[in-house]
């Protein structure tokens, strides 16, 4: 069966959705019994590029085998482009491809040998595949005869992505894709990627290059221990912790950080240091200070400002803040954020990193 009967005509708000998703592995005579996932409630909105996040071990694969049907969940809702998995197995199956990390091509096969089985396989009638256009669109249509073995290590990654659109799946899920590949080529996986996205597929993308979610993802989720820890959008996630940094370059050299700067209230709501002798660091959340108050607070002391520069929080420190801490830390860094947030995001301040 082909996806064809997977996108209907009113196509569902959610491409992916999962309810209660759990997944236990049963004991076996050398290991205990383990969970792998653990009441997972996820909504991918259709038309998204939604990244997942986690350690090894954390659970992705799990996840990802679940929605293809290789695993079989323990229990738990899973709709595939709206289709129950378990009342319509073959159409939830259709409405999914899958790019595995590892490369699985037969190198004696040409590009478009490769794409004519897999579509066989799928049962796409030779009237309505699409090889060439398919090709084209990842840029392998020069190579269309060109044995598999022939092609660099890029243009196989692509043309996994190929198998994997030969029939047409409304969601394509992207595991490590650019998993040891270099900068140039993880680039142009990158721009591909968005162009699939642009034309109206459903993207979900697992990787262990944070810079790669945070540049691509709209929606991030980051699964921890076999649950879900986080699941927003990446600009949001990216205020969950809200931590910030300003440094100032002085005008003279010191020795310490004044004590009624420490002291003071803005010392109270930063984490203060001097690195260098003219070089004064602040640590800072915007819904406890502001630069402005930082700003006074260190013109009030007689300091000149020579030069200033921001960082704010990357999508690393969010995800090792999460992966590391204790539930309870969790709850108190969502506790803060939801009170920095209170008055919309008019009012946090903009930053230049």
């Amino acid at each position: 069966m082909t996806s064809a009967s997977a996108r209907s005509a009113s196509p569902p708000e959610l491409a992916v959705e999962t309810v209660g998703l759990n997944k236990t592995y049963a004991a076996s005579p050398r290991t205990a019994s383990r969970p792998a996932l653990s009441d997972v409630d996820l909504a991918i909105p259709r038309g998204s590029l939604f990244g997942l996040l986690g350690p090894n071990g954390a659970g992705k694969s799990t996840f990802i085998n679940i929605l293809a049907g290789l695993t079989r969940k323990s229990s738990g809702l899973v709709k595939l482009w709206g289709i129950d998995i378990d009342h319509d197995h073959r159409r939830a199956r259709a409405a999914i491809g899958v790019v595995p990390q590892e490369l699985n091509i037969d190198p004696f096969f040409t590009p478009v040998e490769l794409l004519e089985i897999h579509a066989g396989l799928y049962g796409v009638p030779a009237s309505r595949r699409r090889t060439s256009e398919i090709l084209e669109a990842v840029g392998l249509l020069d190579k269309a005869e060109a044995y598999a073995r022939t092609l660099s290590g890029g243009m196989r990654r692509r043309l996994m992505v190929a198998k994997a659109l030969v029939h047409a799946p409304p969601v394509l899920v992207l595991d490590e894709p650019t998993a040891g590949v270099d900068i140039d080529l993880r680039r142009q996986l990158w721009a591909h990627v968005r162009e699939l996205n642009e034309r109206g597929t459903t993207i979900l993308l697992t990787t262990h290059y944070l810079e790669e979610a945070e540049q691509l993802c709209d929606r991030i989720a980051i699964i921890h221990q076999g649950r879900l820890a986080a699941c927003d959008t990446t600009e949001a996630l990216l205020r969950r912790i809200g931590e910030k940094e300003l440094a100032i370059l002085l005008d003279r050299d010191m020795d310490a950080v004044p004590p009624a700067l420490a002291q003071g209230p803005v010392g109270a709501a930063c984490m203060i240091s001097l690195p260098a002798p003219r070089r004064l660091v602040f640590r800072y959340r915007p819904a406890q200070t502001s630069i402005a108050e930082i700003l006074d607070a260190v013109a009030g002391e007689g300091l000149t400002i020579a030069d200033l520069s921001t960082e704010e929080t990357d999508l690393e420190d969010i995800f090792l803040q999460i992966t590391h801490a204790s539930p309870g830390e969790r709850a108190d860094n969502e506790a803060a954020d939801d009170r920095g947030n209170t008055g919309g995001d008019g009012d946090t301040p903009l930053m230049a990193k």
